[in-house]
């Protein structure tokens, strides 16, 4: 596919058949018995939320889940119609946006029940809440200790209706922490127990993860969470010693040769000098730096992909800009196609070699891709 016309070429293209893909691969492997939430936060991974949602809405998944109300709010403009899950919950301030937009919100701090309560309340409304567990995350959510203090705090908010009980696995990818995983399942189950005899009677059980719906099936209640799994990001974050649901990539990240010059013998490359020609070479530059999400750590270490071959990064990644050595490879002239993800002939770089070079996860390197970087969608 070309790049957007009128527009510096770079781009990311993302496969929406392949989204349609991956959801469906995934809902068969782990059955019709659960309903399924999309995980569209952060720009769906870096994929475009709107986008992604709107074709997810299309295939039948039941909810979306977002980080901040802000993103529901983008979802409800673009026309998503199914129920949003706000996993971060809300922040003062923010209460009538729940309401104006039919925004769920995940509660976990006594106040904000509190403060939504009012807003219901004066509202005239009833509203649905999930309530987060913390049982060994350590992030946010009700620690095990203080379950019963915060249900019996909740019976007095008679606006508020408890629609789903949560919590967050931190090592279900993990088959070796294993003991932790049920430690957590367990601690649960014995918060929902200690909610049903405050006599909340919530229709949602909610705590499998993408790798906790594909490796850990007692873990999925009614309702799973499916995060990276969607976007084809399944090699670094599920469990690689069991049986896997096919997975397609959406993402391709692609620029073209902005300037090919040949470089002598002794001379050095970019910021710092840190590239030293050990041949004369010949040196292509690429209009993709830093700023749209590629890391600067990947410096002397990652590779390209131009017709066909395996291009390395010579030099320093600048802000804009990126040198590759294509002294062996045939044929790179201005406007030659480049892969930084992707498949190019026999050749492919994913997210997962990247972030391995990074000593990160897939998921941080198809975020970090900047919104300069415009997303072409196919089909459109």
């Amino acid at each position: 596919m070309p790049p957007p016309t009128g527009h510096r070429p770079t781009w990311a293209e993302i496969d929406l058949d392949n989204l349609a893909f991956n959801f469906h691969s995934v809902k068969t492997f782990v059955g019709s018995e659960v309903e399924y939430m999309a995980v569209v936060k952060a720009n769906a991974y870096g994929h475009g939320s709107v986008e992604c949602s709107r074709r997810l809405e299309s295939e039948g998944v039941d909810w979306f889940a977002v980080a901040l109300p802000e993103e529901g709010i983008a979802l409800r403009n673009a026309g998503i119609s199914r129920p949003i899950l706000c996993l971060g919950g809300f922040w003062p301030g923010q209460e009538k946006q729940l309401f104006e937009f039919d925004l769920t919100p995940v509660v976990f701090i006594p106040e904000h029940a509190e403060m939504l309560n009012a807003a219901a309340y004066a509202a005239g409304v009833t509203k649905a809440i999930h309530v987060k567990f913390d049982t060994g995350m350590g992030r946010v959510g009700v620690r095990s200790e203080e379950v019963k203090e915060f249900a019996s705090r909740l019976v007095a908010f008679s606006n508020l209706k408890v629609d789903g009980l949560m919590t967050h696995f931190a090592v279900a990818d993990k088959l070796a922490e294993n003991e932790f995983t049920n430690q957590q399942i367990s601690r649960f189950q014995h918060a929902v127990s200690i909610f049903n005899d405050h006599g909340f009677h919530p229709k949602y059980l909610d705590m499998a993860n993408s790798p906790g719906a594909v490796a850990h099936p007692y873990s999925r209640g009614n309702l799973v969470r499916l995060g990276g799994v969607l976007y084809g990001l399944g090699g670094d974050v599920l469990p690689q010693e069991i049986p896997l649901p096919v997975l397609k990539p959406l993402m391709s990240l692609k620029s073209q040769v902005a300037m090919v010059k040949d470089v002598p013998l002794g001379e050095t490359i970019g910021y710092g000098r840190t590239f030293l020609t050990k041949r004369d070479s010949r040196i292509a530059t690429i209009p993709i730096g830093y700023h749209d999400g590629l890391s600067r750590a990947l410096s002397n270490v990652g590779s390209f992909i131009i017709n066909g071959c395996m291009a390395p990064i010579v030099g320093r990644i600048s802000m804009d800009w990126t040198t590759i050595d294509v002294t062996d490879v045939p044929d790179v002239c201005v406007g030659s196609e480049v892969t930084i993800i992707g498949s190019q002939g026999e050749a492919t770089i994913k997210a997962e070699d990247i972030a391995l070079n990074l000593n990160t996860i897939s998921y941080e390197v198809t975020c970090s891709i900047d919104s300069r970087v415009p997303r072409v969608y196919v089909p459109n």
